[in-house]
């Protein structure tokens, strides 16, 4: 039996339609750019502490690092903590990845009045996969029903009437009114009493994730000793954070037109991730790794790999500057 994963787990490997070098004049390796270009294309995992909104966070760390522009990646109320993107500059253009990524909370339930063991974990069993819901009263967002996917619910422990759980998600899932609607199913109410976010994409806890305070810190180490380390630590190349997108990876002698707006035809293609069907949200990547845009598929993988002419993905958010790369005619 498979274990549910979340969509930034799903793993892919690459089909090569053919090879190529890249001009290392031309762009940085994601890990190799200067500091004041790796701060514009970055994203910081961000340990959100209780308190303040997601939007107030965010513009917290604008203003510690001296930015024009900032954003998160999925609101958080403000008691709960956790796991929340905050995308420095270019990096913004990037924060729509997180809608196709999926979301982990661990959470803890509390029960109204005493329920077995196992009924908790029947009644929980049936709220995986798509459920019915309508967002609440203080939303950012229109209140109509909708569908969201839940990947999975793992009861952790169970301790009188509060239930630890580990919950798999679609973005946009509201984990308060999923536990309201468990506590109904299970007859007795429940509330939300904790919660917290443990991964948001290919962003999680581990040793990436970072507070305020070490934001603060890594940027006067740089400010006053030009110790630029912390600070690379604290901020990472914006695509640490899109291993959920589908990734497609083009020749230098591409990357120009896309980044006017071009949208990429087959002789550009070099690998492609597996998996990827039309209409597909899909990331343009470089030889040296750094995204170059966003896109929707015009086919799937095997098509694209297997196609010589034509259109194979439709750009739809450019990312990358423009003269980074030359224009294709200077590759003749």
């Amino acid at each position: 039996m498979n274990t549910p994963k979340l969509p930034s787990e799903i793993e892919r490997s690459f089909l090569i339609k053919a090879r190529d070098v890249t001009d290392e004049k031309c762009g940085f390796k994601i890990h190799e750019r200067p500091i004041d270009v790796h701060l514009r294309f970055g994203v910081i995992n961000l340990d959100k502490p209780s308190g303040p909104t997601s939007h107030e966070v965010a513009s917290h760390v604008r203003k510690i690092l001296n930015l024009k522009k900032t954003a998160h990646g999925g609101t958080l109320d403000p008691k709960v903590t956790g796991v929340l993107p905050i995308a420095l500059e270019n990096g913004v253009k990037i924060i729509q990845t997180f809608l196709l990524a999926g979301k982990e909370y661990v959470a803890v339930m509390h029960l109204h009045k005493p329920v077995a063991r196992e009924e908790i974990l029947r009644v929980c069993k049936e709220f995986q996969g798509p459920i019915y819901q309508t967002p609440p009263l203080k939303s950012s967002v229109k209140r109509r029903l909708r569908i969201r996917k839940i990947y999975y619910i793992d009861i952790i422990e169970i301790e009188d009437r509060d239930v630890l759980m580990r919950v798999g998600c679609q973005a946009g899932t509201y984990i308060r009114k999923l536990i309201y609607h468990i506590g109904k199913a299970l007859g007795v109410g429940a509330n939300m009493a904790e919660l917290r976010r443990t991964k948001a994409g290919s962003l999680k806890e581990d040793q990436t994730m970072v507070r305020l305070q070490d934001v603060k810190d890594a940027y006067i180490f740089w400010k006053e000793d030009e110790d630029e380390r912390e600070l690379r630590r604290c901020v990472l190349p914006m695509e640490e954070a899109m291993g959920h997108v589908p990734h497609v990876i083009v020749r230098d002698s591409a990357i120009d037109a896309i980044c006017h707006g071009a949208s990429l035809t087959a002789p550009g293609v070099l690998q492609v991730h597996t998996g990827i069907q039309p209409n597909d949200m899909v990331g343009i990547f470089s030889l040296k790794g750094e995204i170059v845009a966003l896109g929707n598929a015009l086919m799937g993988s095997k098509k694209m790999i297997m196609a010589q002419k034509g259109l194979v993905v439709k750009t739809s958010r450019v990312i990358l500057p423009v003269n980074t790369y030359p224009a294709w005619t200077q590759y003749k």
